[in-house]
């Protein structure tokens, strides 16, 4: 009797775990994020306190649903470990720091805006520019740069220098 429990038991077991990873399966493409990497990092100064960083980076929407950007994020953690927020730039400003400091070169990509739709499947190149109140040889001594992507419904995506 034993037996014949145990093999009932595993064959439920059997049958559980394939109803679960069947579920999983058909639902992969629901989880909203989006995923990539940051390709280029070019930084200026703008005094003696503050410089701006130009982030240009490669991102992919995996799931089967749209990514509307509510906001986006840029946090730059020092050579003492401590994070800094940046305080965003537009694009308008963008291009004309662009015109006005040929040093930079060229501006490659167009900035990820506010309600921007990426679609499902979509791959992109964006890139963010953000002012931060330290000077350009702290920005270029820097441990890490995050760019947080939320999502209008509440979903949030982190693209980190030096991630794949």
């Amino acid at each position: 009797m034993t037996l014949r429990f145990l093999a009932s038991g595993m064959v439920g077991l059997l049958v559980v775990a394939g109803i679960v990873g069947g579920g999983l399966y058909l639902n992969r493409g629901s989880h909203i994020e989006i995923q990539g990497s940051i390709r280029k990092v070019r930084t200026q100064a703008v005094d003696d306190n503050s410089a701006i960083l130009f982030i240009d980076f490669r991102f992919v929407n995996p799931s089967n649903y749209p990514f509307v950007v509510r906001s986006v994020d840029v946090f730059l953690e020092d050579g003492g470990g401590r994070e800094h927020a940046g305080m965003m730039v537009s694009e308008a400003d963008a291009r004309r720091l662009f015109q006005y400091y040929p040093l930079l070169g060229q501006k490659y990509n167009e900035s990820l805006l506010i309600r921007a739709r990426i679609e499902p499947h979509q791959m992109l190149d964006r890139m963010v520019s953000a002012r931060f109140e330290m000077n350009e040889a702290k920005l270029e001594a820097r441990k890490r740069l995050r760019i947080r992507v939320e999502d209008v419904d509440g979903a949030v995506s982190e693209l980190v220098e030096g991630a794949p």
